[in-house]
């Protein structure tokens, strides 16, 4: 009797383990790093603020 209990407990344990059925794999698409790339451009350096600086100053002289 007790293992005829215990094989039912083991049963019921494993159906619920399961009972929710198999899922759909999901393909995840891989993460692509890019880098960025400086260009070599006068926006974002020391260039333009010291045109400006230049011109300022230029104008103030005369």
């Amino acid at each position: 009797m007790k293992k005829l209990a215990l094989a039912a407990v083991l049963a019921g344990a494993a159906s619920t383990a399961f009972a929710g059925g198999k899922d759909e794999v999901i393909i995840e698409a891989p993460v692509i790093v890019e880098e960025a790339v400086e260009q070599a451009s006068s926006s974002g350096g020391i260039i333009v603020p010291l045109v400006l600086f230049l011109l300022v100053a230029a104008a103030v002289a005369n």
